[in-house]
């Protein structure tokens, strides 16, 4: 513990630290559907005690990101097929207004870094990285949906992107892709031509069409 830092201080910090660190990898699927967590094993990974440890997890189970079973055994979510056309219809509806709010900010500076990561996301695939896939993947569109200057929208895309972390990775492995997101493409030249419907369709297909073959 720091010097100066109040014990209320260093708790605090350390369930924020073992929040962060499993929400990031919760989100990017680095753990997959069903897997079981047990408290003393996050306090060891983080080196915290299981205060922390427990805190962090309740705060996730609150999101929807893990389960806690009546017997108290703590998981990442194995979602059933309604569940799956629920989170694609929400990303649907959250995720097509953030894109139509950023539309009209949408500098040739954005464009560029929407290319730039698109780019980063092809490189995923070729060397057939699922966490970095799905990482960049969300970058993209983290990256439009700030220009909508909508926080509390995007944190609701945000908090379904952390319920579906596990269950993309599960998608990536059942598309097996070759080739970045053909919707991305159709998202740029959107942007570039301002082209609202357009981008809404795009958008749209995107983040539906890969869930609901999960779900088929």
């Amino acid at each position: 513990m720091l010097q100066n830092q109040k014990p209320q201080d260093y708790a605090t910090s350390a369930h924020d630290r073992v929040y962060r660190g499993l929400r990031s990898r919760i989100m990017h699927g680095e753990i997959l559907p069903g897997h079981a967590l047990t408290l003393r094993g996050i306090g060891s990974e983080f080196g915290v005690s299981m205060t922390p440890a427990r805190e962090a997890v309740r705060r996730l189970v609150a999101e929807g990101a893990l389960t806690l079973s009546s017997s108290g055994r703590v998981a990442t979510p194995e979602l059933t097929n309604d569940r799956i056309e629920e989170l694609a219809a929400l990303r649907a509806l959250i995720e097509v207004e953030l894109s139509s709010r950023a539309l009209p900010r949408a500098h040739m500076a954005l464009i560029d870094r929407l290319q730039a990561i698109n780019n980063s996301v092809a490189e995923r695939v070729a060397q057939k990285d699922a966490v970095g896939y799905i990482r960049a993947n969300l970058d993209f569109h983290r990256a439009l949906y700030l220009r909508a200057q909508a926080p509390a929208m995007l944190a609701m895309a945000e908090t379904v992107w952390l319920q579906m972390g596990p269950t993309m990775r599960q998608l990536y492995g059942k598309l097996r892709r070759s080739e970045p997101p053909h919707y991305h493409r159709l998202i740029i030249a959107a942007l570039k031509a301002g082209d609202e419907p357009g981008l809404r369709l795009a958008v749209r297909s995107d983040v539906t069409n890969g869930l609901r073959l999960l779900a088929s």
